[in-house]
């Protein structure tokens, strides 16, 4: 029962992190946090997938090498759009 509950945590997780990206898309924050909640759900997917087959965590590792890698480009960008248009919204500069 309780490997059915995890489950379905992970799943509403992933489902939650989705929507949020689906339907928050005006900010560049809200689009990088809810990214890194799929990111997250993810991590935890694995790890309770690589515990339960008894697996090593070396992969758990590398993933979280390039989640990190992936928070810290995310952040640049958006460091770099505020100084140049001084603010986050996807609505103030052109991507053509």
């Amino acid at each position: 029962m309780m490997i059915l509950n995890m489950w379905v945590i992970f799943i509403i997780m992933f489902v939650v992190g989705n929507l949020i990206f689906i339907s928050k898309h005006k900010h560049l924050l809200i689009v990088l946090l809810s990214l890194e909640f799929i990111v997250l759900s993810i991590f935890f997917f694995l790890l309770y997938y690589m515990s339960f087959i008894e697996y090593d965590m070396y992969m758990l590792m590398v993933f979280l090498v390039f989640s990190v890698c992936e928070g810290a480009l995310g952040l640049s960008i958006l460091v770099s759009m505020i100084r140049t248009h001084g603010n986050d919204y996807f609505q103030s500069f052109n991507l053509l």
